[in-house]
């Protein structure tokens, strides 16, 4: 990756990798030698806060859906380790952030009210005419 090259989120949203920085640190689970002694932990930090990238209102999306992945500072923390190399380690680490960003700045679809039809609204009462027949019919008659 180039410190140049930009990484798409949507057709309105892309971020230069400049804007993102990468933290190393030895992973965690079997490797014996290998994994004590490389670090091979990737966790991506990017300021959501300050980013230049980002216009207002996207801005108070991301910092309003992600508000629990965010620490005091509005910086967004990833972290993968799922591979013994650095460089996939890195490269799923970005594509988690590509993922949680455009999710994140999805608009959610409007609810348009909607009203029963009249049809609906006749069978529901006859329904409910219909159960309370049946259960006065199961009632004892005491003479």
């Amino acid at each position: 990756m180039n410190d140049d090259s930009l990484i798409f989120i949507n057709e309105k949203v892309s971020i230069p990798v400049s804007e993102l920085r990468f933290r190393f640190s030895t992973s965690s689970g079997p490797g014996g030698q290998h994994a004590n002694r490389s670090a091979t932990r990737v966790t991506l930090l990017f300021d959501v806060a300050h980013s230049p990238s980002l216009d207002e209102a996207g801005r108070a999306r991301l910092l309003d859906k992600l508000a629990s992945r965010l620490d005091k500072d509005g910086v967004l923390q990833i972290d993968a380790q799922e591979s013994r190399s650095q460089y996939r380690n890195r490269e799923t680490a970005v594509l988690r952030f590509q993922l949680i960003l455009a999710n994140a700045l999805k608009q959610p679809k409007r609810r348009r009210k909607t009203k029963p039809s009249r049809t609906a609204i006749e069978k529901r009462l006859a329904n409910k005419k219909k159960r309370g027949r049946r259960k006065q019919e199961r009632r004892q008659t005491w003479d």
